[in-house]
């Protein structure tokens, strides 16, 4: 097994307040740099939690989103800009990682993830972030992170309420995303923002909140920051504000992981 190459000068300069933490190190540094992450549906969760993704040094990112940017996407969604509207959102966010790191190695899909080719997008990545925004795609992305054995941080928010959490359906005795929602909810029947409307610094918060927690999940065995909390859904309320966290049980009976 070759070992994890070490980080250059200029990259040791750029993530010093990591390495300083006693809790991440420049062993976890080095790991985060080695890491390989795919992030579905670029929108109101996954562009804060793509930034701070990109800021922590994470060396490999799948970005998947077959949507364009609209206007109304700009109070939330903090990579794009007015010249973005238009545009492919993963063409986009691609650009706006290249201005930001470009030793980020980026792979980028624009077709919609669905049952028949989740599996081909996050085969061989070390996590999955998905911040999709209806339950038939999030189902078939939990039920592919099931049957290629990766890990799943699953996050969504509406109006002032953001919930983020951390599923490993793969492994013996811990639940996946299907365990929490159960099978009422393949058809894409959901809710929108468009309906309900949406805090942009509530999204922001959830994004931000779940790409911390994917650092976690990626420094388990490796840094005293490293805590999965599979099967741990942490509630976010943005009118009290405060977090509560729910412990989510597996289902034997899951069609999913069961």
């Amino acid at each position: 097994m070759s070992l994890p190459a070490p980080l250059s000068p200029a990259r040791l300069d750029r993530f010093a307040r990591h390495i300083v933490l006693p809790e991440i190190g420049g062993a976890g540094q080095v790991a985060l740099a080695g890491k390989h992450i795919a992030v579905i549906g670029l929108g109101g969760i996954g562009s804060p939690a793509l930034q701070y993704l990109a800021g922590a040094g994470i060396g490999r990112l799948t970005l998947v989103d077959d949507d364009v940017v609209d206007a109304s996407n700009l109070q939330r969604q903090t990579i794009f800009t007015a010249r973005d509207v238009g545009h492919g959102k993963a063409t986009s966010a691609r650009r706006w990682l290249a201005n930001f790191d470009d030793a980020i190695d980026v792979t980028l899909s624009d077709t919609r993830i669905s049952r028949d080719n989740a599996s081909e997008l996050i085969a061989g990545v070390d996590l999955v972030l998905d911040g999709t925004d209806n339950f038939a795609t999030r189902l078939a992305v939990s039920d592919a992170c099931v049957a290629e054995r990766v890990p799943l941080l699953s996050a969504a928010v509406g109006r002032f309420q953001g919930q983020v959490g951390a599923f490993a359906g793969h492994l013996a005795g811990q639940a996946c995303y299907r365990c929490f929602v159960g099978d009422a909810f393949d058809a894409e029947d959901c809710d929108t923002c468009a309906e309900d409307g949406m805090l942009g610094a509530m999204a922001g918060w959830a994004g931000s909140f779940a790409a911390m927690q994917a650092v976690r999940v990626l420094l388990a065995g490796v840094s005293r920051f490293g805590q999965p909390m599979w099967g741990k859904l942490h509630i976010l309320d943005g009118m009290q504000p405060g977090m509560r966290t729910l412990s989510i049980a597996k289902d034997e009976a899951c069609k999913g992981c069961g």
